[in-house]
């Protein structure tokens, strides 16, 4: 949506908003990089990052409220569960209010008028149209440009080959809970750092949300990053599942989605990280 509409084949918009939760892998804030040296600034149009934090950080640190990531939990009983996943909210959703609130000229807690909002681009294509849906507050009317334009994820990949972007990386978490195998395998085959970095934090999480257990609630049961619910170190991430098979076999948008988690994550007001899934980078327009 940027490029296009840096490019003028959509109105030229006010901003661009990167919601940023302070854990993404190296290659997506070197893509951002880009974005803002080859295509924002030259079309002038701001780039503005906004933050609630490390997310990694705050998960590890007792004294700090933490909104929980989805972390799949083994109880004592052998009984399988999922933690409460808030991270969307406190560090996506929050600071783009927050900073669209500053933009309007209303920062909170001040009152916006009913006839005052921004119009907010989401970034979901036409195999997801199901996705697309409203903002929760009256300040904020949300648009689908891909949508109007008929766009596919595929048509989205081609045209983004086309102006050398490729290799656009996938906004998430580095360490989130929703990656399927191949992204683990991608992160461990790709940037051994990074996967020596979530591995730690795999191993750091096993007993749970750090502020609880300081204060004596400690999960009935062993938390982990992968859905197998063993160490990450030790996790079947070099299985490929028949889903995996599939997407090799298909078309470019579709092995996209099996590198990138185009079908897992979570993304704000098309929230990936329920009982399916959606499609949008962390990325909001606004105009």
């Amino acid at each position: 949506m940027l490029a296009l509409s840096a490019e003028g084949v959509l109105p030229k918009v006010d901003y661009a908003i990167f919601a940023d939760t302070g854990w993404e892998p190296a290659a997506v804030y070197e893509h951002l990089g880009r974005l803002e040296t080859e295509i924002a600034m030259p079309a002038g149009i701001p780039v503005l990052r906004v933050s609630a934090g490390s997310i990694r950080d705050d998960a590890l640190d007792p004294d700090h409220r933490f909104a929980s990531m989805p972390l799949y939990i083994l109880n004592q009983d052998g009984k399988q569960g999922m933690t409460r996943r808030q991270c969307t909210g406190e560090y996506k959703i929050k600071p783009i209010k927050k900073k669209v609130r500053e933009l309007l000229g209303y920062p909170y807690p001040q009152r916006i008028p009913k006839d005052v909002f921004v119009e907010q681009w989401i970034g979901i294509s036409t195999d997801e149209f199901h996705r697309a849906k409203d903002a929760d507050v009256r300040y904020m009317k949300n648009v689908h440009p891909l949508i109007e334009m008929g766009l596919s994820r595929s048509d989205c990949v081609r045209y983004l080959a086309s102006l050398g972007l490729a290799d656009t990386p996938k906004s998430s978490c580095l360490g989130c809970p929703f990656h399927g195998n191949a992204q683990w395998r991608r992160i461990r085959d790709t940037s051994p750092e990074e996967w020596q970095d979530v591995v730690a934090f795999d191993a750091a999480i096993r007993k749970g949300n750090a502020r609880a257990n300081a204060a004596g609630n400690k999960l009935l049961g062993q938390a982990f990053l992968h859905r197998s619910r063993v160490p990450l170190s030790e996790a079947p991430i070099d299985h490929v599942t028949a889903a995996e098979r599939a997407a090799l076999q298909s078309e470019p948008a579709d092995v996209y989605e099996l590198e990138h988690g185009v079908a897992d994550g979570c993304s704000p007001w098309a929230c990936r990280g329920d009982a399916d899934a959606s499609a949008q980078d962390d990325f909001g327009l606004a105009s």
